[in-house]
């Protein structure tokens, strides 16, 4: 299995150049082989003749003409330009499967500076990237520091450093040999992402969200102002944008932060977990609600809780997006077809039972990760007509005056 482990960096003035200057060259090599790929590929479309433009290609034509036309290349680490032509590769292929849209050129300061560092990868350093407690080594540069160890043993496969806001970052890659814990509880659980709490379970446990970017929004409109007030090219200008910068990745890291805790402890307490899709770009579409939806972070949510599932011995049973998770009584199964999104509590038809929203849909959503265990090992599917599918898919949506919201 391979772990990620991303540590900031305590690198000294010359080492956060160097890092700079990687960078520039990454982004470089990407801008130079799309504009490369564009015009190659316009050219096969319209003679269908010669082979298709690819990233093996432009990396060999890259090396051909770096040492006279871009010499300035060969004062960082050899792998930052090759990995970034692989890296357009990639996009390439997601854009023509159809999960990506078309790459675009990267722009100094606006995209994401990062470069890679693969240890291994140059025959005079096999050796090239090393940890020693607090201590990193990579290829040139040498050894920097670190906030914090390794807490991952095994080998390191690759090494991305990255800048967010005036922070540098290292990503350490490690393959680790591991051994799924023998689990102590065998607890069926469901799991309702909500907006007013981040989380329900169906133990009665609810998971309260930081709502890091709402409580943030005046601050941080205050400080767009103030940035697009600047003169462009001043330093107030890049000051101010330093500062914008470090206020989203307040924001970011104080989501991060209680979504890691949130997956962790429900993958620790349930061994099945049932969730439902949530169609997000549908749910974003309704103005009123945008706001509250983003700062869920929901996607991220489901990426955790499918990766630590994995770790912790557990399973993840997710309902597809028509699943009618909060409209279904969890005590009699009758759907109340006039639940409304304001709707907080409701009282069943049938047999009188009185719900909470969330809660109840924690519930169904726990008997649905139940049947979905019990079928998984062969038993009888009968009566799981409503039950819906055990899948991986990217949404759940329903209907409401042609505005998906969930409900």
């Amino acid at each position: 299995m391979r772990l990620a482990h991303k540590i900031v960096l305590d690198p000294t003035p010359e080492q956060e150049i160097y890092f700079a200057r990687a960078s520039g060259v990454a982004r470089f090599a990407w801008n130079w082989a799309l504009d490369r790929w564009q015009q190659e590929y316009a050219l096969w479309k319209e003679y269908k003749c010669g082979p298709r433009p690819s990233e093996v290609s432009l990396r060999s034509a890259l090396n051909a003409i770096k040492d006279d036309a871009f010499p300035w290349m060969l004062e960082v680490m050899k792998n930052a330009p090759q990995q970034a032509i692989k890296n357009l590769g990639a996009a390439f292929k997601n854009f023509f499967e159809g999960r990506a849209k078309y790459p675009k050129f990267k722009k100094k300061g606006v995209a994401r500076d990062s470069f890679r560092a693969d240890p291994g990868t140059d025959k005079a350093h096999p050796n090239a990237v090393q940890v020693d407690g607090k201590r990193i080594k990579l290829p040139v540069i040498g050894w920097i520091k670190m906030r914090e160890a390794v807490r991952f043993v095994g080998n390191i496969k690759s090494a991305i450093v990255s800048r967010i806001a005036d922070r540098w970052f290292v990503s350490l890659s490690v393959e680790v040999d591991h051994v799924p814990p023998v689990r102590e509880t065998q607890a069926v659980g469901g799991v309702d992402l909500g907006v007013k709490a981040l989380a329900t379970l169906s133990d009665g446990t609810v998971i309260e969200g930081p709502k890091a970017l709402r409580r943030r929004l005046k601050i941080l409109r205050r400080r767009s102002r103030a940035h697009s007030r600047k003169a462009k090219g001043s330093a107030n200008r890049r000051k101010s944008a330093m500062r914008l910068a470090r206020l989203h990745a307040r924001i970011a890291n104080v989501r991060q932060d209680a979504l890691h805790k949130a997956t962790t402890e429900i993958v620790r307490k349930f061994s099945v977990i049932g969730i439902e899709d949530l169609n997000v770009r549908g749910m974003m579409a309704n103005h009123s609600l945008a706001l509250a939806i983003a700062d869920i972070g929901a996607f991220e949510f489901r990426r955790q809780l499918d990766y630590k599932a994995s770790m912790h011995a557990a399973s993840v049973a997710v309902a597809d997006r028509w699943f009618p998770s909060s409209r279904m009584c969890s005590d009699c199964k009758h759907i109340h077809t006039g639940l409304t999104l304001a709707d907080r509590e409701w009282a069943c038809e049938a047999c009188g039972s009185v719900h909470d929203r969330d809660g109840n849909a924690s519930l169904n959503l726990r008997d649905f990760a139940a049947s979905s265990a019990v079928t998984a090992c062969g038993a009888d599917r009968t009566g799981l007509a409503l039950a819906g599918k055990v899948k991986r898919a990217a949404v759940k949506q329903e209907p409401t005056h042609g505005i998906f919201v969930h409900v």
